[in-house]
């Protein structure tokens, strides 16, 4: 049994039929990527796991349980994780008020920080300095650890490089393989490349559909296939 587990869901925006019947697989210990152009069913496929935005048919399975029905912060508690392509840290409050928030009622702070630091030095180099003032890729890492201190076993990690200068994007690919080494990681990613580089396998989408998918290697990004899809 995978840990996660899609098996053909249809989701919709009103009547914009969004993903067509995708099914994918996780396995524990996994970075699993998402790619295609934007607009195809990527994003919506993290929302549906969340049920953010809920399938209207198909399955959803998280170490078995089902998810299609729940609320979202049922799903949440079972240990699913968002990483928001917006980041959304609290821009006024330090690193490490960022990393106290995000750990559950009832956890142990001292031991979350312990992880936020040891997973990426360099926010225990800024740890009092205010989230809002941190590099682009800083706060990457700073959204990464809070998802891991919620004691998730699976987090959902959404553009992690989007919008940020090349010379960073190194910083978030660290960031992410640091995460992976402490969760499973289910990755949008439309740089391909650094998917590649990031994933153990990946499926691509198209106009809410699975078209392919295999062991994410570098001789992927010289796919003509896969390159018409991603250029089309």
């Amino acid at each position: 049994m995978s840990l996660l587990e899609i098996d053909d869901i249809h989701t919709y925006y009103g009547e914009s039929h969004i993903l067509e019947g995708v099914s994918l697989e996780v396995e524990d210990g996994e970075v699993v990527a998402l790619i295609g152009r934007n607009g195809v069913g990527k994003t919506t496929t993290l929302r549906s796991v969340l049920q953010l935005t809920a399938p209207r048919s198909g399955s959803i399975t998280y170490r078995g349980e089902e998810l299609v029905g729940k609320r979202t912060h049922e799903v949440a508690d079972l240990g699913v994780g968002w990483i928001p392509e917006e980041r959304r840290v609290f821009s006024q409050l330090s690193v490490t008020e960022n990393i106290r928030v995000a750990v559950p009622k009832g956890g142990d702070v001292d031991t979350a920080l312990e992880l936020a630091f040891d997973t990426f030095p360099a926010l225990a180099e800024r740890s009092e300095a205010n989230a809002g003032a941190l590099s682009g890729g800083q706060q990457q890492m700073l959204a990464i650890a809070r998802g891991l201190v919620g004691e998730n076993d699976l987090l959902l990690i959404d553009e992690p490089s989007e919008g940020l200068a090349p010379q960073i994007v190194s910083d978030v690919a660290e960031a992410v393989q640091n995460a992976a080494r402490e969760a499973t990681v289910l990755l949008v990613e439309q740089n391909l490349p650094l998917a590649m580089d990031l994933a153990d396998r990946f499926y691509l989408l198209d106009n809410g559909q699975v078209v392919e998918d295999g062991e994410a290697t570098s001789g992927v990004t010289d796919d003509e296939r896969i390159r018409r899809y991603l250029s089309a």
